[in-house]
């Protein structure tokens, strides 16, 4: 549960700046950070593409294959359970708390908590690395939490300002982030991991974790919007596709 951790502590460090700066992150500072963090994002996905399906020609394409099928078929899934419906409906929640702060009209102090709980929680960057943190990588046998590491360094960015709006009771978001992510990491540990792992089927989740996390780089990068929330099926979809094809 390295990358839970991770996250939860960035929150904490992005909230100690926040109070202690007297003047918010320059325009040019921010453009800096949001190139990098985007740049990282896909260094770490494909990365972990590589990691998961590297080896002969022919079974490395079959897994790619498995991987992009598995992405396109998540993605209608999730269109039909309306996940990214549910993503923006919180996102909205979330805003209607900090839009009337940020006007400068009076604010209750949980309003920075609930909003940067739910902000942070239902990332899909954050629930990808918590599933990824949870299954070993190649050979190694330890996780892959360095798209948690990405999320600890947007989200204590991203406290630096909840901070100057809400005070420190924001910060306490970190704990709900941290119990949800290490979570969701122990139930890929002790419960799928075995499952998977007796069956060869651990690389397709990973692969296709991989190229989910690429695809968020494009909101990062600003060039297009994309459902993100709606892909998250294919990790679910990706082992059953690899048994199926086998």
């Amino acid at each position: 549960m390295t990358g839970a951790f991770i996250n939860a502590l960035g929150i904490l460090i992005g909230a100690l700046f926040g109070l202690a700066m007297l003047k918010p992150l320059s325009l040019r500072t921010q453009v800096f950070f949001r190139s990098a963090l985007g740049a990282f994002t896909v260094f770490f996905g494909l990365q972990l593409v590589w990691l998961s399906v590297s080896g002969a020609f022919l079974p490395m394409a079959k897994q790619l294959g498995i991987a992009a099928l598995a992405i396109t078929l998540g993605f209608w899934a999730g269109r039909l359970l309306h996940l990214q419906k549910l993503s923006n409906r919180l996102g909205r929640y979330a805003g209607s708390l900090v839009a009337p702060a940020q006007s400068g009209s009076p604010r209750k102090m949980t309003d920075g908590f609930t909003a940067c709980a739910i902000l942070f929680c239902a990332a899909p960057l954050g629930l990808l690395g918590a599933v990824t943190d949870g299954f070993p990588v190649g050979d190694s046998g330890f996780g892959y939490f360095y798209l948690l590491v990405v999320k600890a360094v947007m989200d204590g960015l991203a406290m630096t300002g909840f901070v100057k709006v809400f005070g420190w009771p924001s910060a306490l978001a970190a704990f709900p982030v941290f119990a949800l992510f290490s979570g969701i990491t122990l139930a890929c540990q002790v419960w799928a991991r075995p499952l998977l792992e007796a069956h060869g089927l651990v690389a397709p989740v990973n692969a296709t974790a991989g190229f989910i996390a690429c695809a968020i780089a494009l909101m990062i990068f600003e060039v297009r919007r994309v459902e993100l929330a709606n892909f998250l099926p294919g990790l679910a979809l990706a082992p059953l596709l690899a048994w199926w094809l086998k």
